[in-house]
């Protein structure tokens, strides 16, 4: 006997209510209205294997709705994968359960990305898609999948969907197919009350492919998941669905979004669906019908492997190492030989030129690396000269031109990084870290190795003024876990943070980088990587240290001026660059202390805020920095105005002394 459509939708329904029930929180309306759609998909659209989740060329699904977790939950266990299992479903949103409130990807293998601030999942879909085009453009037909997001109304209100969207029609991401839940209710209540987009002919305008279905339908459903993937621009289906399908008294309501439908309203419904099974309970035939949709792919997953295998051994070897995250073995060797030249034959520049620079040497080796600018290139030094544009006709480039969509870059660096084969890195300001935020924030919770690189870093821009200039962007980006923020003080130092951001394969990094030159404050070669041990002794004192001056970036030339003078007037003085605290702060205690010292005065400098540099010198210490927004004016009279200056150094120590 055949099993259902409905009863295979209604399992989903079912562990869905109960679940959020047993938890006493949650959303069972979105799992519950795009039941019927997410049965289609899987059943007969989506290439996965349970018993290989990592296959390479699966396709994608991105929740970008993440709030409906038990969506993805329910299908992941329906369709055979080994987890979640039925008790980790009874354990919905419980700690130390690897099913989440918000789906988690390092929780559980079929959740490709951690979703929930809403908009990120179809944003970080359109870095997927692209991923796919570029590795099919370098390794054939061997790469050749689909990327499908379930987003509902409160992703497209959020403002990322329109770079997303502008994104990926520009690029013609063929092979992206949107779901959009069309059920016109937000937690405030009907969508009426805040959006009236039409949002069919706002796709259209992007250059994709749309189509409207009710999403309660199997049969228009299928037809057009078969028209998305026949059409070579992304494909966007309003699914017009009901939140909450079944429940007699809340389905299509707000009331239904984000609470337990309530027992009796559960009782109601499970009769409504002809569900009369216990709770938490899937008959044998539905689960079976389940298990056999999630193995029909498995015989492309195997001809996959065979074809794999028959590829070029450098081919495979490369695709390999790419997967498993190793960089090529002549990149240190490369930079170390980078280093020494620039050591023995200094120059001044800034760092986002010494950026571009080491770029030069690392772009042609790490052949994964994928450049990209928010529209600002020229100002941000992020290609070189061996990156070719990737654009909607031709993937074979490895530099991004984002426009001016820096949130947008960075959710779609995300995506790259996921995929699996990339090392994404892409340049803005970095005042505009703000609008990157919530994206770097996901590639921290991620632990990806997406690199952002942000330019501009301080006062020393100048004349563009306090719009402009970060002052409290360093301390702030500081104080969120799992992100390396390097702050490097000359083409050595800059070296050598590129290398630290490569080498680290579970977090992301920040560069900050100057606007303005600095002068040259590495010397003397050595193959060790200072900068990945977050700060060091730049400059001994002579004699005992009775000054301890910790500088990052263009700073350190200040403190290594301000010691000749100390030194030269008898005061011995140390200084000590400290390019990332994040990394300092995983060091040994014994190393940090030795590091910092035991100098009766210790001094901070930075031309950001002072907060916050009191962990480094004490309560009592002398930090010097900003108090308030910059202002517009060239970058050396800046530093003068707001007493960031070596003079200042020195004058704060004598008074000390």
């Amino acid at each position: 006997m055949t099993t259902s459509h409905s009863d295979m939708a209604n399992a989903i329904r079912a562990l869905s209510m109960d679940a959020v029930q047993a938890a006493n929180s949650g959303h069972p309306g979105m799992p519950m209205g795009m039941a019927d759609v997410a049965t289609v998909l899987f059943t007969k659209h989506l290439k996965y294997d349970p018993a290989w989740p990592e296959w390479p060329n699966r396709d994608r699904f991105i929740l970008s709705a993440g709030h409906g977790s038990m969506l993805i939950y329910s299908l992941l266990h329906l369709t055979g994968y080994e987890n979640p299992t039925m008790e980790q479903i009874r354990n919905f949103r419980q700690l130390h359960q690897p099913c989440a409130g918000h789906p988690e990807v390092e929780e559980l293998p079929g959740v490709e990305m951690t979703t929930g601030p809403l908009g990120q999942g179809l944003a970080t879909s359109v870095g997927f898609a692209l991923a796919e085009r570029l590795s099919q453009a370098r390794m054939g037909d061997v790469i050749d999948h689909h990327t499908y997001v379930i987003c509902g109304d409160g992703c497209l209100m959020e403002g990322i969907s329109h770079e997303a969207i502008s994104m990926a029609g520009h690029l013609k991401l063929g092979k992206l197919v949107v779901l959009w839940d069309d059920n016109e209710i937000c937690i405030d209540g009907s969508t009426s009350a805040t959006v009236s987009d039409d949002q069919l002919a706002r796709f259209t305008a992007s250059n994709w492919h749309v189509q409207a279905v009710d999403g309660h339908n199997p049969a228009e459903i299928d037809a057009a998941l078969e028209a998305a993937k026949r059409d070579d621009r992304p494909s966007m289906i309003a699914c017009k669905t009901t939140i909450g399908y079944g429940a007699p008294t809340k389905q299509g309501t707000n009331g239904v979004h984000g609470a337990p439908l309530g027992a009796d309203e559960i009782a109601a419904t499970r009769e409504a669906l002809g569900w009369p099974y216990p709770t938490f309970e899937i008959p044998a035939d539905i689960l079976d019908a389940w298990h056999t949709a999630g193995k029909r792919s498995q015989h492309l997953a195997e001809q996959w492997k065979l074809a794999f295998d028959g590829l070029d051994e450098d081919i495979k070897a490369d695709f390999t190492r790419r997967q498993n995250k190793e960089l090529p073995e002549a990149l240190v060797d490369a930079v170390n030989a980078f280093k020494k030249e620039n050591a023995e034959n200094p120059v001044k520049v800034a760092t986002r030129k010494a950026s571009e620079m080491a770029l030069g040497v690392i772009n042609p080796i790490v052949t994964e690396t994928i450049g990209g600018s928010a529209d600002l290139t020229g100002s941000n030094n992020t290609k070189t000269k061996d990156q070719a544009p990737i654009t909607g006709d031709d993937f074979s480039g490895r530099y991004m031109y984002y426009g001016v969509r820096e949130f947008g870059m960075s959710a779609v660096m995300n995506g790259l990084a996921l995929h699996g084969e990339y090392i994404p890195y892409g340049g803005t300001f970095m005042v505009f870290t703000d609008y990157c935020r919530s994206a770097i924030r996901l590639s921290a919770l991620m632990q990806q190795r997406v690199i952002y690189v942000m330019t501009h870093d301080s006062i020393g821009l100048g004349e563009d003024g306090p719009t402009h200039q970060p002052v409290e962007h360093l301390m702030s980006l500081r104080a969120m876990p799992n992100l390396a923020v390097y702050r490097p003080a000359d083409v050595v130092e800059t070296a050598e943070a590129w290398l630290a951001a490569l080498q680290d394969t579970t977090r992301p990094s920040i560069l900050s980088l100057t606007r303005q030159g600095l002068t040259p404050v590495r010397t003397t070669h050595t193959d060790e990587n200072m900068v990945a041990k977050g700060a060091y002794e730049l400059l001994a004192a002579d004699g005992d240290a009775k000054v301890t001056i910790v500088a990052t970036g263009s700073e350190v030339e200040l403190a290594v001026t301000a010691r000749d003078t100390l030194q030269a007037e008898g005061i011995p003085t140390r200084v000590v660059s400290m390019p990332c605290t994040d990394v300092f702060d995983q060091q040994s205690k014994a190393y940090q202390d030795e590091i910092l010292g035991n100098a009766p005065i210790n001094v901070a400098i930075e031309a950001g805020i002072k907060f916050g540099w009191e962990r480094y010198v004490g309560r009592d210490g002398i930090i010097i920095g900003m108090d308030s927004f910059g202002a517009s004016a060239p970058a050396p009279d800046l530093y003068k105005h707001f007493g960031i200056t070596s003079e200042a150094i020195v004058t704060a120590v004598k008074n000390r002394l």
